[in-house]
Parts: structure tokens; C-alpha cells; sequence
């Protein structure tokens, strides 16, 4: 193959065992083993449980969606591809950098992160150091080749899932009273106390409606990163059988991963102890994990479930400098980003696309000229809102993917792939994530002016939308596009990214 070949093409390097992975692995993070103890006490084990059933079931509407979408084109880009196909031009190049944007943040975050998680271990060691061990280690994966990205992820993503599981056994086992005698079998369901304003308080649903929406808020995020099956599925080996293999168990594995790990610390934690207030970085003594694991007394449970989260930290990572890259690639490729992004290494690695990414990632290690705290709420903050929107513009764009499907004269019986609840479910989602970004508004303002910690979350909560609508206006005025004729609509596969099936 010649250079000029190698110029723009990705390589299909990612197998079954891997994508699966990813998929798991987008759907386990920091949420589940820091801030889901601090759900419990904001809204008592029912209202956290029936938060992330909730979003549980939505993000598998969602995840459906695209996966009908990229099963039949598995090209780079994924939604961001999608959208400028089916939707508008311009709605494809908002989408685009949204992501690139929510995940280049999202990369940085990781790195402020993972310097707070080395401080449990080595406190008088500068922080930036941390920030660039990990940024070099994360970088060198991504450079190699798309399998150095896959298998990393898939051995994040293992340590995460065993820590998990075993988790829940041990809860199980202490909740019938294997273990000592900490069980307290469900009485923590039904336990009378004070909430977190002090007000007296009746499990299993405490706080009201602004606890709820709080705690609703938290599991949507915790659940971001589970749309990277769409951006894999450009480099997938088999995209026609694994991206429907890997999206078929995205709702049971939120529902082990999640609802039963959080109705497990529900039951055995009751939501007055003050120690789930500390679903923070800085304080993983705080975990609902270590305090099982305490509870049986189990050696070291701090600093077992410290790695087990600077692991969750590094995939996450992983996974926002891959997906960015790619995703800026394709807007190279599309030329709705500088062409020079669109460009690939002989191992079919867009390397200008990672550094350009991984750049953003790197200021994190000047997070120490203004406090950790205040850069990683304001990364957090921003990466969030990002990826509602995300999820909103999938919804949407699906409901044209198939308008346009039928349009054409298919019918949806050709599809490889199909969600089961269409036009239900791209509905249903898309409102639920449009209440969500209006939650997200609701909460955040009265909070704008109450401190300088809280004016940082609230800027970098919504300072990204005037960027958004003013990218989407000004290639809408520039380049004269108008909403895709759903006639005109392009199924077609580019040969070079053609797959065989029979790998």
C-alpha cells in the first residue's frame, strides 16, 4: 500500500472480546465507585435506585438507536456522520466538536483526577507529575495502533468489572449475614432519620422533587461513554455482528453494574451515615466500596479501591483521547476541521488528530497554578452537559436516519440491525435528555453566584452552549446548508471503508 493510501484510512483492528469491553467499560466509572454513596444520602436508596434504573433504560434507548445506525454504516465520526448525512450539514459539525470538545475536557478531568488519586499514596509529590506520567503512558497506547487503545481498554475495564462483582457477592453474602454481624437486612429501606438538610426524613424516598432531579442528574452522567461503540465501529473487524452483540447487553450490564451494586450499598448502608457525603476524588476513604469492604474487615480496603479507581480514571482516559481523536478526524476528513486532522500513519493511526487532542488533555498539568479543585469542577461540569447533548442529537438524528430509510423505498426488515421501540424510544429519550440539560439549568443557577468554586461549575456548565449554536449558525451562514431532503439522504459505504464479514 502506498503512502497516499495510508493517508486517510483508519485499519478495522478492534475484535468482539475488545468492543465488548469498551462497552462495558463506558459504563463504569467514578459514578458507580465515589458519587453513587452520595446519591443514596441526597435521595434515600429508592429515589437513587429508580434514578439509574431510569437512565438505565433511556441511555439503552439511546444506544439502540445508534446501534441500527452504525451497524449498517460503520464509518469514523459515527453520529457526527450520521447527523451531517441525515440531518443538516451544520447539525453534523455542531455535533462533531461538541463531542471532540466533551472529551478532549473529559480528558483533562481524567488527568486532574488521577493526580488526586496518587496524592492517597504519595502526598508530597507534586501533582503535575502525576498529570504527565499518565499523559505520556495514555498518549504512547494511542499512537501505536487502534489494538494498543483496544487492549488496554479491555484490561481497564476487566479490573473494574472483577471489582464490581465481587462487590456485589460481598454485599450479598453480609446482607444475609454471612460475615460477621453487620447485616441489617432491608431496615435501611424503611429507616426514619434526618436528611441532609436535617429535616426528618422517611426511607426509601427522601428529599423531594430537587433531590431527585439532583441525583438523576449525577446517574446521567455516570452513564456517558457508552455511545463510543459508534465510535469504534469504524475500526471494528466485523461491525455487522459485534456492534449488535455489544449493544444487545448494554441494559443488562447496567442494571448488574449499577442498579444492584447501588441496591446492595443501599441496603447495607443507611442513607444518614455521613460518610457517603464523600463521593469525591479527594477523599476515596469515603467510597461506599471501602466501607463494605471495612465493614468485614478486609486489609487495605482504601487503598484496594484507590487503584481499582485511578484504573476506572486511566480507562476513562483512554477512552476520551480515542474517541476525541477519531472524532476529529473525521470532521478533518469531512472538512469541517483542518484537513491535515484527517490524515493517518502507515499503522492507520490518526496521529496529528491524538496529539492536537491529547494537547487539550495536557492542561491539566496547570491545574496547580489554580487549585485542582476548581479546574477538575469546571472540566466535570463542561464534559457533562456535553454529553446530553450528544445523546439528543443521536436521538434526533435516528428519527431521520429511518424517515429517510423508508423514504428511499427500504424497508426495515433490510436493516442488519433494528430497534425494537422505534419511534418510541428516540422520542422518549430525546425528551428525557432535553429535561435533563433543563434540570441541568434549573439546579445550577441559583448556585451561580454563591461562591467562586460554584460560578467555575456553573461557566463550565453552560458556557459551551452560546460555542455550540454559534458553530452551528455560522456554517449554517457560510456554507448555505439546509436540512438533508430525507430523498437525498446518503446510505452508501465509501470502498475504503469496506469491511469483509468473514474476518
Amino acid at each position: 500500500m502506498s503512502s497516499q493510501e495510508h493517508a486517510g484510512q483508519l485499519k478495522r483492528g478492534i475484535g468482539q472480546r475488545q468492543l465488548s469491553m469498551i462497552a462495558i467499560g463506558g459504563a463504569i466509572g467514578t459514578g458507580l465507585f465515589l458519587a453513587s454513596g452520595a446519591t443514596i444520602h441526597d435521595a434515600g436508596p429508592g429515589g437513587a435506585v429508580l434514578c439509574y434504573a431510569i437512565i438505565g433504560i433511556i441511555v439503552y434507548l439511546m444506544m439502540t438507536s445508534l446501534g441500527e445506525m452504525a451497524t449498517k454504516l460503520p464509518l469514523p465520526g459515527g453520529f457526527q456522520t450520521f447527523a451531517t448525512r441525515f440531518v443538516d450539514p451544520a447539525a453534523g459539525m455542531m455535533f462533531g466538536w461538541n463531542y471532540w470538545i466533551s472529551w478532549a475536557i473529559t480528558l483533562a478531568a481524567e488527568f486532574a483526577a488521577s493526580a488526586i488519586l496518587m496524592t492517597f499514596w504519595f502526598p508530597d509529590v507534586p501533582s503535575w507529575i502525576w498529570s504527565l506520567i499518565f499523559f505520556v503512558i495514555l498518549l504512547a497506547l494511542n499512537l501505536f495502533n487502534v489494538k494498543g487503545y483496544a487492549e488496554a481498554e479491555f484490561w481497564f475495564a476487566s479490573v473494574k468489572v472483577i471489582a464490581v462483582v465481587l462487590f456485589i457477592i460481598i454485599g450479598v453474602l453480609v446482607i444475609c449475614g454471612v460475615g460477621g454481624s453487620h447485616s441489617t437486612g432491608f431496615s435501611n429501606w424503611v429507616l426514619e432519620a434526618t436528611d441532609a438538610d436535617g429535616n426528618p426524613a422517611k426511607a426509601p424516598f427522601i428529599g423531594g422533587f430537587s433531590a431527585f432531579l439532583s441525583v438523576f442528574l449525577v446517574a446521567g452522567f455516570s452513564f456517558q461513554g457508552t455511545e463510543g461503540v459508534g465510535i469504534a465501529a469504524a475500526e471494528a473487524k466485523d461491525p455487522e455482528k459485534s456492534i449488535p452483540k455489544a449493544i444487545k447487553t448494554v441494559f443488562w450490564r447496567i442494571m448488574i453494574f449499577y442498579v444492584l451494586a447501588i441496591s446492595v450499598i443501599a441496603t447495607l448502608i443507611p442513607f444518614n451515615d455521613p460518610r457517603l457525603l464523600g463521593g469525591s476524588e479527594e477523599d476515596v476513604t469515603m467510597s461506599p466500596f471501602v466501607i463494605l469492604f471495612k465493614m468485614i474487615d478486609i486489609p487495605y480496603a482504601a487503598g484496594i479501591v484507590n487503584f481499582v479507581i485511578l484504573t476506572s480514571v486511566l480507562s476513562a482516559g483512554n477512552s476520551s483521547l480515542y474517541m476525541a481523536s477519531r472524532m476529529l478526524y473525521s470532521m478533518g476528513r469531512q472538512k469541517q476541521a483542518p484537513k491535515i486532522l484527517g490524515r493517518t500513519t502507515s499503522r492507520g493511526v490518526p496521529a496529528i488528530a491524538v496529539c492536537a487532542t491529547a494537547a487539550v488533555g495536557a492542561l491539566a498539568m496547570f491545574s496547580t497554578l489554580v487549585g485542582l479543585d476548581a479546574i477538575y469542577a469546571f472540566f466535570y461540569n463542561a464534559s457533562s452537559v456535553t454529553g446530553f447533548i450528544i445523546w439528543l442529537g443521536i436521538s434526533i438524528t435516528h428519527l431521520r436516519f429511518r424517515q429517510a430509510w423508508k423514504a428511499q423505498g427500504h424497508s426495515v426488515s433490510e436493516l442488519k440491525y433494528k430497534s425494537k421501540f422505534f419511534p418510541f424510544g428516540p422520542i422518549l429519550a430525546a425528551l428525557v435528555f432535553l429535561v435533563i440539560i433543563i434540570g441541568n439549568v434549573w439546579v445550577m443557577i441559583p448556585k451561580a453566584g454563591a461562591g467562586t468554586e460554584d460560578i467555575i461549575g456553573f461557566a463550565g456548565t453552560f458556557g459551551i452552549i452560546p460555542i455550540l449554536l454559534l458553530i452551528f449558525v455560522g456554517y449554517k451562514i457560510i456554507h448555505k446548508t439546509k436540512m438533508v431532503p430525507l430523498k437525498e439522504a446518503d446510505f452508501t459505504m465509501p470502498a475504503e471503508h469496506a469491511y469483509d464479514s468473514a474476518e
